[in-house]
């Protein structure tokens, strides 16, 4: 019983962590190598984290975004070129 209730509780946080993050699959419209972040064409400003460079995407490149929300700033957790 104990095993079954452990269980459940793992299923159910890792559904709530997966909530929050959000996906967004968009052109890259600017890049901002001084702050980290890029700008998607329809105007979302995402903030790249440490281990994910600017210098890696290029303007025009279609990407996929995996991002979360913190303090008013839409933070990556990961992105990935699309065709």
């Amino acid at each position: 019983m104990k095993k079954h209730i452990i269980a459940t509780a793992l299923i159910l946080a890792a559904s709530t962590i997966a909530g929050f993050a959000k996906e967004l699959t968009g052109t890259v419209k600017a890049i901002d190598k001084s702050h980290d972040s890029i700008t998607m064409t329809d105007g979302k400003t995402f903030t790249l984290p440490e281990g994910i460079e600017a210098e890696t995407l290029t303007v025009g490149e279609k990407v996929k975004v995996v991002y979360s929300g913190k303090a008013g700033k839409l933070l990556v957790t990961a992105f990935h070129a699309v065709p």
